[in-house]
């Protein structure tokens, strides 16, 4: 069987949780189903990683279209126009487009994932121009779609609420989480990041919805109690200006770290030397950051929003609302704990974590893909 795989939508560095996705899934993949050929539909900017990634698979056939994802008018029009090209050129039985959007013409059946609809809820993250696009593109993937894939239960409810799909044609396949988070020291690069006091770390980029600006408040509400410091990793976003506010209202500034692109193993290491996690978000698809510490033996405070409940199960701290007071109550709370009442907790955490894994994501995702081609041909 060829599955085409389309990866137009990669920029490599700057979509965040799509990216692992897209990468983890097809690394087990290409293990799990050696008898498949997958053909990566690239471009210019992204082929290389792929080719890194799975430099050791035999089926794997890349067919790089002739633009760079970074230029995202190109790449829909690439998209729509050229890809549908390609794919009737590779003769590929079936296509799974993992980044929200999908060709509307398409000569074989197809498969979209959709890891959330927060342009709906939180429109304050993108333009009005961008978000109209975006809807246009994601309401035509699941309209025209044999199938769409659901990264939570929570991001199937809301796809089915706007009235996208029907029910019978939406998936819900969990995500993974990468065991290395667990079963690898990276400690040591903690000096180099010029990090040696025990801190309080977060890990998001600067969306308004992601509320970073709300446990900067809660840490100037808690940081005279407390010997932490605080770690943000993430690149700036539309929300950044309350960021800025927040922390030129700290007092303490010389305690807040800023880490903006970290190699993996760099961030391994945050994890694993985080005394505590702090998730304010208020709206996740999936969540995938809240396991990533869990499974780095790390305690996780969240809200409970969008997915984080669902992903975080009773093992993660939850505040009722995204308020300073709340997360700086939640705080202090946890730090004071004893240390065998964190460790059992950090302990449960980490085996829930790892049930979370991308060798089930991915049987799954190809479990799906394969019947599409038969079911098709049976309408």
């Amino acid at each position: 069987m060829r599955i085409g795989i389309n990866t137009l939508f990669l920029v490599p560095g700057d979509v965040g949780g799509t990216e692992i996705y897209l990468r983890q899934n097809l690394k087990e993949m290409a293990v799990v189903s050696p008898e498949t050929r997958f053909v990566l539909f690239t471009t210019r900017d992204n082929e290389d990683i792929f080719r890194a990634d799975l430099k050791n698979s035999k089926n794997i056939e890349y067919i790089q279209l002739p633009f760079k994802a970074g230029n995202r008018p190109l790449r829909i029009l690439a998209e729509q126009l050229l890809l549908p090209h390609y794919i009737r050129k590779s003769r590929v039985d079936v296509l799974w487009s993992p980044g929200y959007t999908a060709p509307i013409c398409c000569s074989c059946p197809q498969a979209v994932t959709i890891h959330d609809l927060q342009y709906k809820t939180h429109p304050d993250d993108m333009s009005f121009f961008e978000r109209n696009t975006l809807d246009f593109l994601v309401s035509s993937a699941c309209r025209v779609c044999d199938a769409v894939v659901a990264v939570s239960e929570f991001s199937k409810r809301e796809i089915l609420k706007v009235d996208f799909a029907p029910e019978e044609k939406v998936f819900t396949i969990l995500e993974g989480v990468d065991p290395v988070f667990s079963s690898v020291s990276e400690r040591e690069n903690l000096v180099e990041l010029q990090i040696s006091k025990p801190y309080i770390l977060c890990v998001a980029h600067t969306y308004p919805h992601k509320n970073v600006h709300v446990l900067i408040d809660a840490f100037a509400q808690v940081a005279e109690k407390i010997p932490h410091d605080l770690v943000l990793v993430g690149k700036a976003r539309r929300g950044e200006e309350r960021v800025q506010q927040s922390l030129a209202a700290l007092y303490c500034k010389d305690r807040v770290h800023r880490l903006t692109t970290l190699v993996f193993s760099e961030l391994t290491a945050v994890y694993q030397g985080a005394d505590l996690f702090v998730l304010p978000s208020e709206y996740e698809g999936f969540g995938l950051p809240i396991l990533e510490a869990m499974l780095s033996g790390t305690a996780v405070i969240t809200t409970g929003k969008g997915s984080l409940a669902e992903v975080g199960g009773v093992h993660a701290v939850y505040v009722p609302e995204s308020r300073p007071e709340y997360f700086a109550t939640a705080i202090v709370d946890i730090l004071s704990r004893s240390d065998r009442e964190r460790q059992e907790k950090i302990d449960k955490a980490l085996t829930w974590a790892a049930s979370f894994t991308w060798q089930k994501s991915a049987v799954k995702t190809l479990e799906l893909l394969r019947e599409l081609p038969a079911s098709s041909n049976q309408t």
